[in-house]
């Protein structure tokens, strides 16, 4: 069981949310990049910012909250 004190001393860069912030919007993009039909660069980078962005939200769900 975790106290308030040793939730209180987690650096905010090892918390939950502004990894699965971050994460969310790298879905995001990736299908936006996807789904565009202009230009091939993006398209053909679209995969791999998705996959990136899958890999982390499973990351940071193993991040401790608060």
């Amino acid at each position: 069981m975790t106290t308030a004190t040793s939730l209180k001393t987690t650096p905010r860069w090892r918390r939950r949310q502004p990894w699965e912030l971050l994460t969310q919007a790298l879905i995001a993009l990736g299908l936006l990049m996807l789904m565009q039909p202009f230009w091939l660069a993006v398209y053909s980078y679209s995969f791999s910012v998705l996959l990136l962005g899958v890999i982390g939200y499973s990351v940071a769900g193993k991040l401790p909250s608060a």
